[in-house]
């Protein structure tokens, strides 16, 4: 039977980030504006230990990873901000796929590094600037060479690049045609970390374009060394499930926000909230936050419970189908219930509706 019945370990560390969530909340409009995440912020967030409890005690952590643990940290964290929250996660995208996919050897050497006080800088880069980009047939090639692998490409929404020292990148065997992760180093010859893209939402995480030209890597360095044993569908299904708990708590951060403001809100001596239009507008809202919610819950507790690899597959992609619509609608009804002020910069909801409409985009920039 599923039972979404939190832990006492899972409840204090809920109850954290939330307070945490309060915090990214309160500064989220400057960051949005300056376009940038304060490092004491960040060192804030990490020390709450959310990366370090799920990595193992022989890896040098102190906990045990779970899927359901995560989902509900990412909710809290995009509902005080999904800038922040991003962030908070960049370090993620290279330990997880340590920890579930890589060797003894990888994950001696890798894992440790995510469990200090201070946030390690790692990153992940996935995604390519193109209309028909398919992560199971990437542009981005890695040739076997000697005792090594060559890559080529250009990778786009690499967050934090340019101060990582080190990046998994995913690429396309030339030979087989399988995709597969590669840990590169800074500094690499052939690796070039460009300027900054300028985006439309999550204006305070910063990403990067990186390209590889001729870029070579030891073959100790492929995720799973010589013979890999983690899928790229594996990755495929942490990032929809992480990506969706996400977007439930944006979705349901504009909402919270939309329906205050409609109580508050009085036309024609009466609070916009009893107007028809608005109340039934919010009254969906709601529906679509709890029911994208439970199809993350549900994604989630399959991953744990270690269910067929098609299940978790089919959940994870329904979860992250309804979420991206469900937040896309609920940001723009609460833009809508504001009405004009929607439109204005110093309230959260335009920043919500912007945020909102990138999770299609986002693929690869979180996992849960």
């Amino acid at each position: 039977m599923i039972s979404f019945t939190p832990s006492e370990e899972q409840e204090m560390l809920i109850s954290t980030i939330k307070r945490y969530a309060e915090d990214l909340d309160k500064d989220a409009h400057m960051n949005d504006e300056m376009g940038s995440i304060p490092h004491e912020l960040f060192q804030k967030g990490w020390e709450i230990g959310l990366l370090p409890a799920s990595i193992p005690e022989a890896w040098g952590g102190f906990g045990e990873y779970s899927a359901v643990t995560n989902v509900l940290a990412l909710e809290e964290l995009a509902y005080g901000d999904l800038s922040g929250a991003m962030k908070l996660m960049v370090p993620s995208l290279l330990a997880f796929p340590v920890l579930w996919g890589g060797n003894d050897d990888q994950k001696g050497r890798f894992l440790p590094l995510f469990a200090e006080e201070k946030p390690y800088p790692a990153t992940a880069a996935l995604l390519e600037a193109s209309l028909t980009f398919d992560p199971y047939e990437m542009a981005t090639t890695a040739t076997a060479e000697g005792n090594g692998y060559v890559l080529n490409g250009e990778k786009a929404y690499v967050p934090l690049a340019d101060g990582a020292e080190w990046i998994l990148v995913y690429a396309r065997d030339a030979e087989s045609g399988e995709v597969h992760g590669y840990l590169v180093e800074a500094g690499s010859d052939g690796l070039d970390i460009k300027a900054r893209e300028k985006l439309m939402g999550v204006r305070a995480l910063d990403t990067y374009r990186v390209s590889l030209s001729n870029v070579k890597v030891n073959a100790a360095l492929r995720l799973g060394g010589a013979e890999p044993t983690m899928p790229l569908k594996h990755i495929m299904n942490h990032t929809n499930v992480g990506l969706a708990a996400l977007a439930v708590g944006v979705a349901r951060a504009s909402h919270d926000y939309a329906v205050e403001y409609a109580k508050q809100r009085v036309q024609f001596g009466k609070p916009i909230a009893t107007k028809q239009a608005i109340a039934f507008m919010l009254a969906e809202g709601r529906i679509e936050v709890d029911a994208a919610r439970l199809l993350v819950w549900e994604a989630a507790w399959q991953i744990d419970a270690k269910k067929p690899s098609e299940d978790i597959t089919k959940a994870a992609y329904l979860a992250k189908q309804y979420a991206d619509n469900a937040v896309l609608f609920v940001t723009d009804s609460g833009v809508q219930t504001l009405g004009g002020h929607g439109f204005i910069r110093e309230y959260p909801v335009e920043r919500y509706l912007r945020n909102g409409r990138g999770f299609p985009m986002f693929t690869g920039l979180a996992l849960a």
